[in-house]
């Protein structure tokens, strides 16, 4: 994979969770604080895993030091959880801005960074399907989040 390709899969990524979070407004309290639905967690703790997971890889390959976990603070309000979400996709957005074919080609420890990008995509999918599975079921669907769509949407001409 090259960085142009990643900016692709990590545009999928912001697309895709951008409509499951249009999802989680107006969700019941006890949809969104509900646990133990899928393993230990249900829709408000799974999109705060996830973007945990997101912020850490991120920080990771900042190398900053920063190891960010809001799984261990309160369950936020939708609201707020939707708005560290957008500060965090902006931000990933810029970084990727940033990266170049080498940097993706690098080995680190023995796996490509282009691996550990397509891990982290790989893991919003999982979660993404999860919390939209969740949506759905009350009544919330954030419609249909196939790659192809997305892929569709930037074919789309200008309207």
């Amino acid at each position: 994979m090259n960085a142009a390709e990643i900016r692709f899969l990590f545009g999928y990524d912001r697309w895709a969770t951008r409509k499951v979070l249009e999802g989680i407004q107006a969700v019941e309290p006890q949809v969104w604080r509900a646990t133990g639905i899928v393993d230990e967690r249900g829709l408000g703790s799974i999109l705060v895993h996830m973007l945990g997971a997101h912020m850490r890889w991120r920080h990771g390959f900042l190398q900053d030091g920063l190891e960010p976990r809001p799984e261990e603070e309160p369950l936020p309000a939708a609201d707020q959880l939707r708005a560290s979400w957008e500060d965090e996709l902006a931000t990933m957005e810029a970084w990727l801005e940033t990266i170049d074919d080498d940097f993706v080609a690098y080995i680190h420890e023995g796996v490509p960074v282009w691996q550990m990008l397509l891990h982290l995509a790989n893991h919003g999918t999982q979660h993404r399907s999860e919390a939209a599975l969740l949506l759905t079921g009350a009544g919330r669907s954030p419609g249909d989040l196939d790659l192809i769509d997305y892929a569709d949407s930037l074919a789309a001409p200008a309207q």
